[in-house]
């Protein structure tokens, strides 16, 4: 029987190229977003691949979370693995001056939203004594860099998060890791600067950036070890970054 994954923010980035690197391996994938339109589009095109469920909600809307996983239908109910992938960035600035509304709203999806879709999905798989939940981190979850504060802070939590599920879930064969990347060029930096697309591909100008496949491949490597192996925590940086701040642009 086919595994079931449910990935959430899976209408962009690392989460839609995760979809696609899943459904191409004959997982059943179910897609979550806030987004009806991309869902709707992705599904069209990964349900030529496999069996594909769409849930629409924001994981930082409590009840929706757990109204649409207890929505699911009986062949998408027993999910096998859970990467918690959605989140954001808003706004690059110091303490002082930050916005309280991007803080709500980083604390609110990042951290927060994690721990709904987590609280959802985790009774089954202790009653099932099987699992495996992937956490998406940054490398913002190992280190702190200037004016990333709570965007940071809410890394940080992810990854202290994904220390203690592995150690709470330990005793019910639950497998937890956490991917940490450093810059992909996705839709990210257009988020955190809002809109201001000459600003977010500066982010990525003279190096050669991760891409959203390129995580996607190593969470389908994750997820396919042998039951026995887990990979608890891994940092993933393209070969010119050396730190959050230190990367080897040309010209």
């Amino acid at each position: 029987m086919n595994k079931t994954v449910l990935i959430t923010g899976a209408t962009s980035g690392i989460g839609k190229a995760t979809a696609t690197v899943l459904a191409q391996q004959q997982y059943k994938v179910i897609i979550c977003g806030r987004r009806m339109e991309l869902l709707q589009e992705l599904y069209e095109e990964l349900s030529k691949q496999t069996e594909v469920h769409i849930l629409c909600f924001d994981v930082s809307d409590k009840v929706a979370v757990f109204d649409q996983i207890q929505s699911l239908p009986e062949a998408f109910s027993k999910i096998d693995i859970l990467i918690n992938n959605a989140g954001n960035a808003h706004g690059l600035d110091p303490i002082q001056t930050g916005s309280i509304d991007d803080w709500d709203l980083m604390i609110d999806s990042n951290l927060k939203g994690l721990l709904y879709v987590s609280k959802a999905i985790i009774p089954q798989m202790v009653e099932r004594k099987s699992g495996h939940i992937i956490n998406i981190g940054s490398t913002a979850a190992k280190e702190v860099y200037p004016n990333g504060n709570v965007y940071c802070a809410t890394k940080h939590a992810v990854d202290a998060l994904n220390q203690a599920m592995r150690m709470d879930l330990n005793p019910f064969n639950i497998r937890v890791g956490a991917i940490h990347p450093g810059m992909v060029e996705t839709t990210f930096s257009a988020v955190r600067f809002k809109g201001d697309e000459d600003r977010a591909a500066n982010v990525y100008k003279g190096f050669d950036p991760l891409q959203a496949a390129d995580i996607a491949d190593i969470i389908q490597f994750v997820i396919s070890r042998p039951y026995h192996v887990n990979i608890a925590d891994l940092v993933v940086m393209s070969t010119a970054q050396a730190s959050s701040t230190i990367v080897n642009r040309k010209g």
